[in-house]
């Protein structure tokens, strides 16, 4: 199955996820739904809710309660977003100029806490506490990663341990709760629910590596972001956590010195980006999202066979090609 085949079999159902969403972000403050239609219009391919669907899918689950809890998890993820353009000064998003740069960062912040709280109002209306517990500690992660990741800005000596760690807590772990969601939809039982967490754990970590790798790879039309971005914001990703390895010292400290004054000069951007191809950094980081995946299929054996099981596996080969 191509990933193609996986957004057509999941048509409907996304669609019903967006009319949810849609519904559930009316208000009499309008500047609310407009702050975050700017973001939830501009191309996001729903990652997220398509894997509640087809995890829940996999355990033969008909009901409605995906889609609400589909919405849950695109507003917490959207929500992040937000709050990470702002922490980050981020001009653009997905192609667009970002919702900070439009309504200020005051707005952009609220409007972020606006969608996690009714997140939690979703939630609390669903009524089940194996998914509020779930969500909650999801995202307790999360802010426990971005708070990690912003003291950790700009460190030239970040280990591949701690970039781990911080992807895990900011991507991962969302990616995770998503795909047991749709087992705990299921009645999937406690062991198959760990198996796809653990599968979803892996599979957000190479999602992750592989969009820190784009960001020195793709074009910009492809990406929706400029290139370079994550260096210019002193984010050590993980082709220039193996590049500042192999490289000479007198190139090590030539990238430290363009990090530590990367907010008084420009960064010098294509030379960074010559040593980062001069050492592998990028098809070493790359491997390294592959075994990742490798190892999360393998959380996947033993359960239901089907078109569901090969949308997961269709899933997790897009995680690796994606605009590459």
């Amino acid at each position: 199955m191509q990933i193609q085949e996986v957004f057509s079999r999941y048509a409907s159902e996304l669609k019903r996820v967006e009319e949810e969403m849609e519904a559930h972000l009316r208000s009499e403050v309008s500047v609310i739904p407009e702050i975050v239609n700017h973001l939830l219009g501009s191309g996001g391919k729903r990652f997220r809710p398509l894997l509640v669907l087809a995890t829940a899918d996999l355990f033969g689950y008909r009901g409605t309660r995906c889609y609400t809890l589909s919405a849950v998890i695109e507003f917490i993820h959207t929500a992040s977003l937000f709050h990470d353009d702002v922490i980050d000064k981020a001009e653009t998003r997905r192609g667009k100029v970002s919702a900070n740069n439009i309504w200020g960062n005051a707005a952009t912040v609220l409007v972020g806490d606006y969608l996690y709280s009714k997140a939690y109002q979703l939630m609390a209306k669903d009524g089940t506490m194996e998914i509020i517990q779930l969500i909650s500690n999801t995202s307790n992660v999360m802010s426990e990663g971005e708070v990690f990741q912003l003291i950790k800005c700009g460190e030239a000596n970040l280990s591949e341990e701690e970039y781990r760690k911080i992807i895990e807590k900011k991507t991962s772990i969302l990616i995770s709760a998503a795909c047991a969601l749709g087992g705990h939809l299921g009645g999937a039982g406690t062991e198959r629910i760990e198996a796809l967490k653990q599968f979803g754990l892996r599979l957000g970590s190479a999602f992750q590596i592989t969009d820190d790798t784009l960001d020195y790879v793709a074009s910009q039309d492809e990406f929706g972001k400029e290139i370079g971005k994550d260096l210019g914001e002193g984010k050590m990703t993980l082709p220039l956590i193996y590049t500042l390895k192999r490289c000479t010292p007198e190139e090590r400290k030539f990238i430290e010195e363009a990090l530590a004054e990367r907010k008084a000069k420009e960064i010098p951007v294509a030379e960074i980006l010559a040593l980062i191809s001069r050492y592998g950094g990028i098809a070493d980081a790359l491997r390294s999202a592959e075994i990742l995946i490798d190892e999360g299929r393998a959380f996947l054996d033993g359960m239901p066979e089907g078109p569901a099981k090969e949308a997961l596996l269709a899933i997790s080969e897009y995680v690796l090609k994606r605009n590459l």
